[in-house]
């Protein structure tokens, strides 16, 4: 099995987070894969900006996931593992990067984005994310 290390963004911008929906029609998170020695903190911003355009800054951990799947292209089994982290957007703008391979995006209200979300486990990630921003939010207040 091919194991691969990952970081991506539970991306905050008031009471709303960001989501994108990829070419199979899954709602996901933005992430990717952690290469040539960079930082996990660095791919997670990184790909937080490529993939939904989002200028956005790291204001905890949010977590780990992990999750298999057949890859066609490389005829094995993958394992990816992804270190989340929990973002303030620096402002409402957003762009989906449609090479990529994203249909669609967007800020959603916490309820309606884990309606939408395609795994449960990015559910969970989602809504204990959103209760550590609150709590973060309230300590700097």
């Amino acid at each position: 099995m091919l194991m691969r290390n990952c970081a991506g963004g539970v991306v905050f911008n008031d009471d709303k987070v960001f989501l994108l929906k990829n070419d199979k029609g899954e709602w996901v998170l933005p992430k990717g894969v952690i290469r040539n020695g960079n930082l996990a903190t660095e791919v997670a911003l990184r790909r937080v900006k490529e993939e939904a355009g989002i200028g956005a800054e790291i204001i905890s951990t949010a977590g780990e996931t992990c999750y298999e799947f057949f890859s066609i292209s490389r005829q094995c089994p993958v394992c990816n593992q992804i270190t989340w982290y929990i973002m303030r957007a620096l402002d409402d703008k957003y762009h989906v990067n449609k090479e990529e391979g994203f249909t669609d995006g967007g800020y959603f209200p916490i309820d309606e984005a884990i309606r939408k979300i395609t795994y449960s486990q990015d559910k969970s990630l989602v809504s204990l994310s959103y209760k550590k921003y609150k709590d973060l939010l309230l300590a700097v207040s």
